[in-house]
């Protein structure tokens, strides 16, 4: 097999926080994300002290939508990974009744899709949430927030049944642990209880959204997220390789409750060894266990190390690993690891035995123009070819892969340290850190690499 399934999915995948900006027109509230001016590896601020961010522009994806969705069916997408900010919807996220601006900025957005015959693949919850949710409530951390959003999520499955057939619930979800004000509305220096007991809402909402989807949209179809971060035991010693064990459940509890539908032995015990009570309600485990994912989606960039000697780790960009000898890295400092995709790949397809989606892969680096107006951003290339190779390969091995959607297929505001100095793009914007420059679109050589892939199904891959 030389050739991706015809039915295959090929896209990009953007994130409202990241692409949109109008952070404050036609009704929108504040988000977690608006107050992160800084990217979220910084302080979160007060509303009152809040500055003025890149984010609050971004790339204008708001007003500019109709030509950069033009730039992507130009490239062959039949699919487009986006988010719905909460915020637009429930301004406040206790709102009654939701904003009607909000709603039909999104109709039109899935519209303008449609016309250009491109598969919208919603996440309902990217890195956000209104930040009057943290500020009323403490966030997560407040099982209110459970019915929240589940009025938010019953909102938008409604409006949109018929335009939108493929959900995601939480971004990454697993990132709690590591940016929990990010990711469960938590202050940075929350104890593992509170984050627990917060996550544990957010996995009961995200049964409630799944079970949702069943009765709304019955030929929907609704999947989690995981950061697909894999560690190798760093020697074949046998305490590394229970190390890497440990590393590994601590991401994998998500994508177990979330798909076998009850909270794990391992993670059980870790909750005992560790003083952890979880509060539950009646009918929570319940909930959790009637509303397995239809498929497992997840980003991958990078893999990483485990070792017993806790001296051997480093600091990463949000999460800290046991560098590898073995790998390169990018200007980033991530490693990079195209085979690590094809082992993750069989790693969870052997594990849970549903549908896989790759959301999220890309290369962040510093793109230069030349003197004749053009990036050539060949590294990019070779990064993402080699990678889907290795997806081709898994496929080979039996591995049931439903799409790719490269991540930032459009330069986009960087999550975790708000630059636009680190491009994931094959469409390149004339936007700086200092939040200088035109907003202009340029085609990257990239652009035209990923076009011949699309069209070919693979098979130009090398």
């Amino acid at each position: 097999m030389t050739q991706f399934p015809k039915d295959f999915l090929w896209g990009g995948a953007i994130a409202a926080n990241q692409v949109e900006g109008a952070y404050d027109l036609d009704g929108k509230g504040l988000s977690t994300s608006d107050m992160l001016p800084s990217g979220i590896l910084s302080p979160h601020q007060t509303r009152e002290a809040r500055t003025a961010g890149i984010k609050d522009v971004a790339i204008d994806f708001y007003h500019r939508y109709p030509d950069d969705i033009s730039l992507f069916k130009e490239m062959g997408f039949n699919c487009l990974r986006l988010s719905i900010a909460w915020s637009r919807i429930f301004p406040n996220g206790d709102e009654k009744e939701p904003n009607e601006a909000g709603l039909a900025y999104y109709d039109r957005i899935f519209d303008e899709l449609a016309k250009h015959d491109i598969t919208p693949f919603v996440t309902l919850s990217h890195y956000e949430m209104p930040y009057a949710l943290v500020e009323n409530y403490g966030g997560w951390a407040d099982r209110k927030l459970i019915k929240f959003f589940e009025r938010y999520v019953r909102t938008v499955f409604q409006r949109y049944k018929d335009k939108v057939k493929l959900w995601l619930t939480f971004n990454e979800i697993n990132m709690s642990l590591h940016a929990p004000f990010t990711g469960v509305g938590l202050h940075e220096d929350a104890t593992e209880q509170a984050i627990y007991q917060a996550i544990h809402h957010q996995l009961v909402a995200n049964a409630k959204a799944v079970k949702l989807c069943q009765q709304i949209i019955p030929d929907g179809k609704i999947g989690n997220m995981l950061l697909g971060a894999i560690n190798y035991p760093y020697t074949c010693n046998p305490d590394d390789v229970i190390a890497a064990m440990h590393e590994n459940n601590k991401w994998l509890f998500f994508g177990d409750v979330q798909t076998r539908g009850k909270y794990p032995g391992y993670m059980l015990r870790y909750f005992r060894e560790n003083n952890i009570e979880i509060a539950m309600e009646e009918g929570d485990l319940e909930a959790i266990s009637q509303a397995s994912v239809d498929f497992i989606s997840f980003s991958y960039y990078a893999s990483g190390c485990a070792s017993a000697d806790p001296k051997q780790k480093e600091v990463g960009n949000i999460v800290d690993s046991v560098p590898n000898p073995y790998l390169e890295k990018s200007q980033w400092g991530w490693l990079i690891d195209p085979k690590g995709l094809r082992i993750l790949l069989n790693f969870l397809y052997d594990r849970y035995q549903k549908p896989l989606f790759i959301v999220e892969n890309g290369l962040g680096a510093r793109d230069e123009i030349d003197k004749n107006g053009e990036i050539h951003d060949d590294y990019r290339i070779q990064y993402l070819n080699d990678h889907l190779v290795q997806a081709r390969e898994a496929l080979l091995d039996g591995v049931e892969l439903m799409g790719f959607t490269s991540w930032g297929p459009i330069d986009l505001v960087a999550n975790s340290t708000a630059e636009m100095s680190k491009r994931y793009g094959f469409i390149y914007v004339d936007r700086h850190d200092d939040g200088t420059g035109t907003l202009e679109r340029k085609r990257k050589k990239s652009f035209s690499w990923y076009q011949e892939v699309i069209a070919t199904q693979g098979r130009s891959l090398k």
